[in-house]
């Protein structure tokens, strides 16, 4: 079977399930979501496009804008970043400060709360315009410049962003802040509000499945060696402690966000972009890991 046809199959089987799960109400904006909606968008390597659903509708993207963040600190600084934040699974809630104190602030992986804000800390310090230059690095990413933080959004995290106040000064007391944790909250709240289209998503991560190098004008974005890094934390620590649940089942690399949605990484193949706003009680989508299990069970095709 091909793309097209696997994804329209496994589409019709999944919105026929029952829409399990919860809008992420914490966030006041996100709680009034369609929680019907279902987009579902794939990107080959071989120049293939294909979506179904609501795959042209934007949506925020949240946790898994930390991707981006995370290969822009990484393009720029290389290994080095791994002296300000760990290469392990978490084991915990992606927003825990348990294991910070005895981590001595360094926080386990990039993706959970605490290692985004020291990866928006690195790029703070390095970037002339911070802001400006993260929306320049992902637009070119996919050659689209329809991309954009939300106000609403942000500002919305930013009214009940108490936990991730309290764990951005935690660190800086700890000595792995060194901009004013106002300034990092303020950056990183606004990385979390971006808005892209399960199309918009497939497309500006399909570099990371062709060896680092974007497929529209053949640009290094990452290092052979530095692409196998950024997907093998994907694949340990992309849906924080349902990591080894999404490898068993999906078989993928790939990063989650509480907006809904799910990128996945088949290197030398595909990336894929999957949102459904409900969300199971691990905090990833309900539909987007059972459309993502079956996708990759019909294949056949998974990393392993």
């Amino acid at each position: 079977m091909s793309y097209k046809e696997l994804i329209e199959e496994v589409f019709q089987k999944v919105i026929k399930l029952e829409n399990r799960g919860q809008l992420a109400c914490y966030i006041p904006e996100l709680a009034v979501v369609d929680s019907n909606k279902l987009g579902i968008h794939i990107s080959t390597s071989s120049n293939f496009d294909f979506g179904i659903g609501d795959f042209e509708e934007k949506f925020s993207v949240q946790s898994i804008a930390k991707v981006f963040s995370l290969c822009l600190a990484y393009k720029m600084l290389g290994e080095s970043i791994w002296t300000r934040v760990g290469l392990e699974p978490s084991g915990t809630g992606f927003n825990s400060l348990i294991q910070l104190d005895n981590d001595n602030g360094i926080p386990r992986n990039p993706f959970i709360n605490s290692g985004a804000l020291v990866i928006s800390d690195i790029l703070l310090s390095h970037l002339t315009d911070p802001k400006e230059d993260l929306l320049k690095f992902i637009r070119s990413l996919c050659k689209n410049q329809d991309i954009n933080f939300s106000n609403k959004i942000a500002a919305s995290e930013k009214s009940v962003g108490y936990r991730n106040i309290a764990m951005c000064n935690f660190i800086k007391s700890l000595g792995n802040i060194n901009n004013e944790p106002e300034d990092v909250l303020d950056f990183y709240f606004d990385l979390c509000s971006l808005e892209l289209s399960c199309k918009q998503l497939s497309e500006a991560f399909l570099f990371l499945s062709n060896k680092g190098k974007t497929t529209h004008d053949d640009n290094q974005i990452l290092t052979k060696s530095q692409n196998k890094r950024i997907n093998a934390l994907l694949q340990t620590c992309g849906f924080y402690d349902e990591s080894g649940d999404f490898a068993f089942r999906v078989g993928l690399p790939g990063k989650s966000g509480v907006g809904g949605g799910i990128i996945a990484i088949h290197p030398n193949e595909y990336a894929i972009a999957v949102w459904s706003p409900k969300l199971n009680s691990k905090g990833n989508s309900y539909r987007g890991m059972k459309f993502l299990e079956e996708f990759t069970t019909l294949s056949e095709l998974s990393i392993f």
